[in-house]
């Protein structure tokens, strides 16, 4: 396949690892990357943290901010609980470790993209081909991680509402970084598989352009040779 052809496809798969990659490091090693975010707690308080204004939702642990601007992060682990009472506790939220196991499947979805992105180096057309159905592999998991991503918003923006109207719960910069990232899968995908069709198209029109030898009329076999 023509490398000048490859070369998107390789980009789309460089860029899609690096965002996979960060996501799935997320919290507590990445603060700034997160899947959700809720403000505004008033005071509220979870486990032996108080007076929190902030709560970040990671993939392998949440972490805390409070009004001077500390941070608090938890353990990192497979699955995580959270449970948020109000200032005067009255209110609860709780976010159970159901919710927060599927995030898993970034790491997944992250390892499929460097198995394609690996084999998308290759000039090899049969090796190519099979890079683009990795590319939609990993599209498939990255599509299922983000389908988590925005349970995991939805339930974190219900639960919050009952700290009253003032508490908001955002998207963080990993939601909208795994949505760019499942772009960019199909992006490379499609190019790695049009880049073979355009390849075997090119091959064909290169053996069609060979010129072909006429054939003599059927009577010309009825003629003498000339002396």
């Amino acid at each position: 396949m023509s490398r000048a052809f490859c070369i998107p496809g390789v980009i789309f798969l460089l860029c899609a690892l690096v965002l996979n990659l960060l996501v799935s490091i997320s919290l507590p090693f990445l603060r700034g990357i997160d899947i959700a975010r809720t403000n505004n707690l008033q005071g509220a308080s979870v486990d032996s943290s108080a007076d929190l204004t902030q709560i970040r939702f990671g993939v392998w642990a949440p972490c805390y901010y409070n009004g001077n601007g500390d941070s608090t992060c938890r353990k990192s682990g497979h699955g995580y609980n959270v449970g948020v009472t109000s200032q005067d506790k009255t209110d609860t939220a709780n976010i159970k470790a159901a919710w927060t196991r599927g995030l898993a499947v970034h790491p997944v979805a992250t390892a499929a993209t460097l198995v394609a992105f690996l084999l998308g180096l290759s000039t090899h057309l049969t090796v190519t081909l099979i890079a683009s159905l990795v590319s939609f592999l990993a599209a498939l998991l990255t599509l299922i991680a983000f389908a988590i991503d925005i349970a995991l918003f939805v339930l974190v923006k219900n639960e919050m509402k009952k700290f009253g109207n003032g508490v908001n719960t955002n998207t963080g910069a990993g939601f909208w970084m795994t949505f760019v990232a499942f772009i960019l899968l199909l992006l490379a995908g499609c190019t790695v598989c049009f880049g073979r069709r355009r390849e075997r198209l090119s091959g064909a029109t290169t053996t069609s352009s060979y010129p072909m030898r006429t054939k003599a009329p059927f009577w010309h076999r009825f003629r003498r040779n000339k002396i």
